[in-house]
């Protein structure tokens, strides 16, 4: 099968959706997208580590493949979690869970296609899209399966040869011994509390805490007052009404989403801060003005309360922010 020399694919494997895609330049959205579910952790819960990795390798291969005919040039992925320079995926909470051996996730897909292959951070890929619009340096969020950030500065995003920096979804927010639990296996952090997966997560606790309450909410409406049928939609599409029961539950994760924002804020001097994901985007500018709102509360060393509004953006609404990246990067470094 020889390659099509003017045909580059791209790849997002997310901790919910696998996004492959063609026809991107770098800037725009690219022509053809193909979504999938991703086949890991989300799709099957109790399977062992090495059983989803395998799963997950063998459907980037199928889809890819089976986008178009014939092998492309070459294959960028962009890969929900902390990767190395030359690859190596070192963990995936979302995809996968805690714990499992690093995954050589570029070697593996370049040995079964025989094409070049790069593979980089999914907020890395994403990065580099915005890098095309943004004047001055920005830390780039994202929420969605979990949280994730990567600091854009000096024409090269902040992260170690070894795939650290921007994982500020797995910082410490809540020590307590009932913290909730991340995918990662440990307690209390950003993205256990603060990603959809852990708004979502909460959402159901408090249902079930409070039922006469949820059960008169908007919330308990869209669900039929069944608090395992709530999710993320249902939620998003809650807030947006504004219902207070789930406006409640949005602003207590964002009280700790805005502190690792000004945490970021204060000791990097980055004040451009772009916000994300499938859960941050369904919530839409209400989510912005929310985090706004909470982040002035709490304060910003140095900073007005004006100026705070000025930090938060949202990014573009399509949810394509890793593809057209990773098709820029390629180009970077070809």
């Amino acid at each position: 099968m020889s390659p099509d020399p003017d045909r580059t694919i791209v790849v997002d494997v997310g901790g919910t959706t696998l996004r492959v895609a063609t026809g991107t330049d770098g800037h725009r959205p690219p022509s053809r997208v193909r979504r999938v579910r991703t086949a890991g952790l989300e799709s099957a819960p109790h399977a062992p580590v090495d059983v989803l990795q395998k799963r997950v390798v063998d459907q980037i291969i199928h889809e890819v493949l089976d986008l178009g005919s014939g092998a492309p040039a070459r294959v960028g992925i962009a890969f929900a979690g902390p990767v190395t320079a030359d690859g190596l995926v070192t963990a995936a909470p979302t995809v996968w869970g805690e714990g499992g051996l690093p995954l050589p996730l570029g070697d593996l897909v370049q040995e079964r296609l025989r094409v070049p292959v790069m593979v980089v951070n999914d907020l890395t890929a994403a990065a580099w899209r915005y890098s095309a619009v943004e004047r001055e340096p920005f830390c780039l969020w994202t929420v969605s399966s979990g949280i994730g950030n990567k600091v854009f500065r000096d024409g090269e995003v902040l992260v170690h040869p070894d795939g650290h920096g921007g994982e500020m979804g797995h910082w410490v927010c809540d020590t307590s011994a009932e913290a909730p639990l991340c995918d990662c296996g440990a307690r209390g952090h950003l993205g256990a509390l603060s990603s959809g997966r852990g708004v979502l997560a909460a959402a159901r606790r408090e249902a079930a805490h409070r039922p006469e309450a949820f059960a008169s909410s908007g919330l308990g409406d869209l669900c039929r007052s069944n608090p395992v049928g709530i999710d993320n939609p249902a939620l998003a599409a809650a807030v947006r009404a504004g219902d207070p029961f789930s406006l409640d539950v949005l602003k207590g994760s964002l009280s700790h989403l805005a502190s690792a924002v000004g945490a970021v804020f204060t000791s990097s001097g980055v004040r451009r801060h772009v916000i994300i994901g499938g859960f941050a985007l369904a919530i839409g500018e209400l989510y912005r003005d929310l985090l706004v709102e909470e982040l002035s509360w709490q304060g910003c060393f140095g900073v007005g309360t004006a100026e705070i509004d000025t930090m938060i953006a949202l990014g573009f609404e399509d949810g394509d922010h890793s593809l057209v990246g990773m098709a820029r990067l390629l180009e970077e470094r070809r």
